[in-house]
């Protein structure tokens, strides 16, 4: 992360921050629906860059674990979708099923924290 601020989390917090306490009481109908769905897209941008690199990088981390080899996230899903397609791995394997909680876990508090 760059060390000058504001860091990308507090832009996005403060323009949230403005537009739900500034913009959205003087709205109505549908712009004001549409404005709750960008503050809320907002909250998730903000959420990502304060702890997706994180995220990803024990996603990745358990992908190495579970596969015993290296490369990309994108490289060793790929792999890991493979591997269920032609049913090298399935439901019954316990380190898949910890790896796929633990994934989807830290997406939803990326995505809906209030969901837990």
């Amino acid at each position: 992360m760059a060390q000058d601020r504001p860091h990308a989390p507090e832009l996005l917090r403060a323009i949230r921050e403005f537009l739900a306490s500034d913009v959205l009481p003087r709205l109505e109908g549908r712009t004001q629906f549409h404005l709750k769905v960008a503050i809320n897209s907002l909250a998730i941008l903000e959420r990502e860059a304060a702890s997706g690199a994180d995220a990803d990088a024990r996603e990745l981390q358990r992908l190495q674990a579970l596969l015993g080899r290296d490369g990309t996230l994108a490289e060793l899903n790929a792999q890991l979708a493979h591997d269920l397609r032609n049913g090298r791995r399935d439901e019954t394997d316990a380190a898949l099923m910890a790896h796929l909680r633990a994934t989807i876990a830290d997406k939803i508090a990326i995505s809906n924290p209030k969901w837990r």
